[in-house]
């Protein structure tokens, strides 16, 4: 096959600065927000391997697709970091081991490309990995994009009750004391409530500073990941969407790599890597030992309570037709549809609720400061 002339993509279209701005707008709003990883984020994976694979399953040589991806690159550390993946490649390595090198790349894409470097399926390894990190992506907006508007609510409620009991109550207590007489109970209480939380408010600033600080330094203790873990999958409703989000996510990676003939025990030390989830990975650590000593999957799983009855006797049809791909798959498409449909009606039913809290509060706090005064123009 003859070689491609790349120069023709080198040349980008200029676009008028206005189209330009827009577009660099909507860029930022799509962005996905990075804290310092060291990994390539999961939207430049994706892009990657689309295009990978696209460029691969139509004929082209790799040396080539990353010649043309290279040309695509805008920012200087994802053209550094593509160079150097093509730079290994063209020294003799395979693009499995040119993504190891560059440490931003996952041991779970590793053996899933390796797995397809060795059985002549690396383009159809690569759309995998694109639909896996794409369906990623979409589960984490759509949680993120049903959750943000109760969240802003949320907040701009507390906010305004904040700013009546710190400052507004106050001023009609004030107002009364000058007045004297019997307050009604209900601004009593108010009024007592505000005195308390205006004493102990740098105390309440501090207790929570200091949980958001231990958070930071135990979160990776074993002793922390497991009570907050347990704690979280407490929860009413949230435990069980948490629960749900893991599952699938488990599932979906067990999908791909079983899909790719890698070894059972390969694919589970894989997802628990994967996976940073304490019940998970704790599980899993004991399901390894079991499989070693001869158990079956669904088996092992089947002795912790993290995992659903009905999902362990699917993995058990898997087991015994030989097709754990195609059950894995249905298991994933099953809570990742249970999870979009749960996170909408969730945020469906929070915001008009978090709209009658704010309300309630408001309305009782006027009532109860308004209340003395019109005792008072009855007196009169």
């Amino acid at each position: 096959m003859s070689s491609i002339d790349i120069s023709r993509y080198q040349k980008k279209k200029q676009q008028p600065k206005g189209k330009q701005e827009g577009k660099d707008i909507f860029a930022f709003l799509n962005k996905e927000i990075s804290f310092g990883g060291k990994q390539v984020s999961d939207k430049k994976k994706e892009g990657l391997y689309v295009e990978l694979s696209t460029l691969l399953l139509s004929g082209i040589d790799l040396r080539t697709a990353l010649e043309l991806i290279l040309v695509d690159q805008e920012q200087a550390k994802d053209k550094a970091l593509f160079e150097g993946i093509r730079q290994r490649i063209l020294a003799g390595l395979a693009l499995s081991e040119a993504l190891k090198e560059t440490e931003r790349f996952s041991d779970y894409e590793y053996y899933s490309i390796r797995i397809g470097e060795e059985t002549g399926k690396l383009g159809e390894v690569l759309t995998d990995l694109a639909k896996y990190y794409k369906s990623k992506i979409q589960q984490r907006r759509k949680i993120v994009s049903a959750v943000t508007y109760p969240a802003i609510v949320l907040l701009s409620s507390l906010g305004a009750v904040f700013f009546m009991i710190k400052f507004v109550v106050p001023m009609f207590a004030d107002v009364f004391l000058r007045f004297g007489g019997k307050l009604p109970w209900i601004t009593a209480a108010i009024i007592s409530f505000s005195g308390w939380f205006d004493r102990y408010f740098i105390f309440l600033i501090l207790f929570f500073a200091g949980l958001f600080v231990l958070y930071f330094l135990k979160r990776k203790s074993g002793w922390f990941r497991d009570f907050s873990s347990n704690l979280l999958l407490r929860i009413p409703v949230v435990g069980d969407l948490v629960k749900k989000i893991y599952l699938a996510r488990f599932a979906n990676t067990m999908r791909l790599l079983v899909s790719t003939d890698t070894p059972l025990l390969r694919s589970i030390a894989l997802v628990r890597q994967m996976i940073n989830y304490y019940p998970i990975e704790t599980s899993l650590l004991k399901v390894e030992q079991d499989i070693l000593h001869g158990e079956s999957l669904h088996k092992s799983l089947s002795a912790f309570s993290f995992y659903p009855a009905k999902m362990i006797q699917l993995i058990k049809v898997g087991e015994e037709v030989n097709r754990m791909d195609y059950f894995f798959e249905k298991i994933a498409t099953q809570y990742t549809e249970e999870v979009e449909y749960k996170t909408n009606t969730i945020s469906s039913l929070l915001e008009p609720l978090i709209i009658i809290f704010l309300g309630l509060v408001v309305g009782i706090i006027l009532i109860a400061m308004y209340l003395p005064m019109f005792q008072m123009s009855n007196s009169f």
